[in-house]
């Protein structure tokens, strides 16, 4: 299963910290960084603009 979808589940409430975790398979503290910087990547990032010469 991908682990996005994991963690999505698990930021709408449909599963647990503890089913989240199993199903990663990380304790709660390595799920709990993992949710925090899942959060970070999952940030756009800043548009860049092109250079015209």
């Amino acid at each position: 299963m991908d682990k996005r979808k994991v963690v999505a589940a698990y930021r709408r409430g449909l599963i647990s910290t503890r089913e989240c975790a199993q199903i990663l398979g990380l304790d709660n503290v390595d799920l709990l960084l993992f949710v925090r910087d899942a959060a970070i990547d999952s940030k756009p990032a800043a548009r860049q603009q092109s250079v015209r010469s």
